[in-house]
């Protein structure tokens, strides 16, 4: 399986790891760059310098090309901007924010700059900044989340730009690579099977609640802070719907998942952490290699395409 995604970023296959916070550090994003796809690293609200030690680590890994995920509203955004420059980063995505005002200087360093969006009015406007490529992302996905769903948002994106389109949200084996490839995506963004890779460094508790996750597992909260997240169920959870629900304050939710997600996938506290997922979490049932994730998938994807089931 071979698209023009592939030759933008130099990759074997068109996939592209997820730059989940907290997950998505330099063993992973190396595993999947050695692999054939594209190892992300996410700076989540990390300083320049933790970034910069994550991407030479990388390199010091793999020879094969990776990219940061920069989450925008990060106070340190601008620090890690110029990260990507100094060291040479090939590929930068963002998220939760408009990169604009990094763009030129990501393109005068020969920086490939995708950015994730969620609406056709964001498409536009980052393919008229200059982004090489866009990732678009269905409200399936794992974390913050948008409103529309994959199946929705990529035809309508794909028919608003002409730059290339990654799918992401709710994909999570060849048959869901097929779909967005017909939908007009010319590759996919995978993050809840990454998750549960064996070279993930997600504590086990984590990866066993994902396998163990079931079709209804997945809630979203935070929708009455105009900052929807998509997690799995628990006792953390069911708190936060019902503060929602009685009306509590932005400041007063926070406090609740404050340092939540770390307390999941590096402690392992499923019952009171916050467990990000995807939809498609229902669907996983055990561990692999990325290595083996990719070809699995890819190769499911080919035969789909070709013999139609």
């Amino acid at each position: 399986m071979h698209t023009e995604i592939c030759d933008l970023l130099h990759i074997k296959y068109p996939i592209i790891q997820g730059g989940m916070a907290w997950v998505a550090e330099h063993h992973l994003a190396a595993a999947v760059s050695e692999a054939g796809g594209l190892g992300i690293i996410a700076s989540a609200s990390a300083t320049a310098e933790i970034v910069r030690n994550e991407v030479r680590k990388v390199k010091e890994l793999t020879d094969k090309p990776f990219g940061v995920n920069i989450m925008l509203l990060n106070p340190h955004a601008p620090e890690v901007a110029q990260v990507i420059i100094e060291e040479k980063v090939p590929v930068v995505t963002t998220g939760a924010g408009n990169p604009e005002k990094f763009l030129k200087d990501w393109k005068a360093a020969g920086v490939t700059i995708i950015p994730v969006v969620a609406s056709v009015a964001l498409a536009k406007r980052m393919e008229r900044s200059g982004a090489d490529a866009l990732i678009a992302e269905g409200c399936e996905a794992g974390g913050h989340i948008g409103e529309l769903t994959t199946m929705a948002l990529i035809p309508q994106i794909v028919d608003a730009v002409s730059i290339p389109v990654i799918a992401a949200g709710g994909i999570g084996d060849g048959r869901g690579l097929a779909a967005v490839i017909m939908l007009g995506a010319r590759g996919a963004q995978v993050g809840t099977r990454f998750v549960v890779a064996n070279e993930s460094i997600v504590h086990d508790n984590y990866k066993k609640r994902v396998i163990s996750a079931k079709d209804i597992d997945s809630t979203v909260t935070g929708r009455s802070t105009g900052h929807p997240v998509r997690s799995l169920r628990n006792n953390m959870t069911r708190n936060y719907l019902k503060l929602e629900e009685e009306g509590k304050s932005f400041e007063e939710l926070e406090l609740l998942t404050l340092g939540s997600l770390r307390r999941a996938v590096v402690e392992g506290d499923i019952t009171e952490g916050s467990v990000m997922a995807g939809q498609i979490a229902g669907l996983i049932s055990r561990e692999q290699s990325c290595k083996e994730i990719m070809e699995e998938m890819t190769d499911e994807a080919c035969r789909v395409i070709q013999k139609g089931w």
